[in-house]
């Protein structure tokens, strides 16, 4: 089936960009399915640097796309090149970077304010009526950005009354599931939300492709 998947990312590392093996076995995935994907990342500071190791914060500044060319060795479009129609589905990974350079959520909570241009894509994505996909925290971001939308995060009753707050549902999932809402479009998996080992992350990647594709 040679259908082609846009990956959103925001740098590179868990603390303050796209989560590495969330992002990594997403690609996997893809080629698994026989698939094709193309790696987008805002040219754009993040919000700030993480010290991977102490998790301090490092006087530093880092761009988006920049780090996001470490997970694609090279290989990532500055997301102002992104095109709904040159792709048949879109997938944001997780990561604390979502929650602090796609969107405040980190800090602002239910108030957060989303970057224009990933309010674009999702729009853009919406509008031709393609699915999206998200892991982890990255389903928080669609619940802000569309309305009346069912995703997962797994079972942390924190978030999930956000997302319900925000006027979209949660349901709860162990490691490696996947929520599908048919109707909208939307399909996520909770990944890393939960105490998740890399195979289980490899696992839930897999099944999000699967269901995606069996939905397009």
């Amino acid at each position: 089936m040679d259908k082609k998947f846009a990956i959103i990312i925001g740098g590179c590392g868990h603390r303050d960009g796209s989560e590495i093996h969330e992002t990594t076995m997403t690609m996997l995935a893809i080629e698994k399915h026989k698939c094709s994907y193309e790696l987008f990342a805002p040219d754009k500071d993040q919000y700030h640097v993480i010290n991977h190791l102490t998790g301090a914060e490092m006087a530093e500044t880092r761009n988006m796309l920049v780090e996001a060319a470490r997970i694609g060795r090279g290989k990532v479009k500055c997301l102002d090149d992104f095109r709904a129609n040159d792709f048949d589905a879109v997938i944001f990974p997780g990561g604390f970077g979502v929650a602090k350079n796609f969107f405040n959520y980190a800090y602002k909570g239910i108030k957060a304010t989303v970057d224009e241009d990933i309010i674009q894509v999702i729009n853009d994505i919406k509008a031709l009526d393609k699915p999206i996909g998200a892991l982890c925290i990255a389903p928080v971001l669609l619940a802000k950005v569309l309305n009346n939308i069912t995703v997962t995060i797994g079972n942390d009753d924190a978030t999930a009354h956000d997302i319900i707050q925000m006027g979209s549902h949660n349901i709860n999932t162990t490691s490696g599931e996947v929520i599908s809402d048919k109707i909208n479009k939307i399909f996520t998996t909770p990944a890393y939300m939960l105490n998740a080992t890399i195979m289980d992350i490899a696992e839930g990647a897999d099944n999000l492709i699967s269901t995606m594709l069996d939905n397009m």
